[in-house]
């Protein structure tokens, strides 16, 4: 990483902290420190399940329960079973909920406080600029994994995969009418599932079936419309042609609907050109081919 850009994002952070009041032990005044605002701010006026705030905040837990102890003894949070006594829930008191709204009173007088010394434009560059950090820092939060397809979060993004198609495409998705990729099929070692996760919920996923010895099948690309324009479909595509690469393929295959455009936007500039169809997907208009190793090399076995 060039050494610019790391003091660039360092310089940047120092600016905001300090601006932000983030450096106080009292923030906006309340005799608390900024997590715990942040932790009351999280939890809101219908509680949230103590896991839940946990990935939200990317917070280590042992953290988090400190910080909820304190707030517990406030009288400002109160801790139990949810309504299935499996999980913990953090909720806010009578006090907790008028400390809260205290909290977002104080932080508008902090936002206007911002703003104030500008003039028009600058204001509206100020609160652009802020969109797009907002939107690429989200984007750097991204995780991406192998899981296994039996996993919740998993499930979930295949769900979702499938009702998209089916609300998208012209005669609608039926699974069982398509080409199957079974569990087994993208579990390691005989192929793989990636699932991205943003603050702990599943949000995009993307499948590898390797055909060796000369090619692997990408599947099951999907991103949630909740992050799209972040740039995931373009990185979870990367690492699926990474691991292709990896696992000894000369090229990689897909094929896609006609009813998908943003899809078929994507890989052709990501360097897939079109290729007769390769197999008998019945659900398919274009099918797409691109060489990992070797100019020329379009792998056909």
């Amino acid at each position: 990483m060039e050494r610019g850009l790391i003091e660039g994002v360092r310089r940047f952070n120092r600016t905001v902290t300090q601006r932000l009041g983030a450096l106080d032990e009292a923030y906006l005044s309340r005799d608390r420190p900024l997590g715990q605002c942040r932790v009351l701010w999280e939890i809101g006026a219908d509680g949230r399940e103590v896991r839940e705030l946990r990935a939200r905040l990317d917070l280590d837990s042992g953290y988090l329960s400190r910080m909820l102890r304190a707030l517990t003894a406030e009288g400002l949070v109160e801790v139990g079973p949810g309504a299935d006594g499996r999980v913990r829930v953090a909720r806010l008191t009578a006090a907790g909920l008028a400390e809260r709204a205290e909290l977002d009173r104080l932080s508008d007088q902090l936002a206007a406080s911002m703003l104030a010394p500008l003039n028009g434009g600058q204001r509206d560059r100020l609160i652009s600029a802020m969109a797009e950090v907002e939107r690429l820092l989200a984007a750097s939060m991204v995780e991406v994994a192998v899981v296994d397809p039996w996993q919740p979060a998993a499930r979930h993004c295949l769900a979702a995969y499938f009702a998209e198609l089916a609300g998208r495409f012209e005669d609608g998705f039926d699974p069982a009418r398509s080409i199957p990729a079974e569990d087994a099929e993208l579990t390691l070692p005989h192929g793989l599932l990636l699932v991205a996760t943003l603050h702990g919920e599943p949000v995009g996923c993307g499948a590898l079936k390797p055909r060796p010895p000369a090619y692997a099948e990408i599947k099951r690309m999907w991103v949630s419309p909740t992050v799209r324009g972040l740039g995931l479909g373009r990185r979870l595509l990367a690492e699926l042609e990474a691991r292709a690469l990896a696992h000894g393929a000369r090229a990689v295959r897909l094929e896609t609907n006609r009813a998908l455009t943003e899809a078929i936007g994507l890989y052709r500039a990501a360097g897939y050109h079109e290729v007769p169809a390769f197999n008998e997907e019945p659900y398919a208009h274009h099918w797409f081919e691109k060489p990992l190793a070797g100019e020329g090399n379009h792998g056909h076995s």
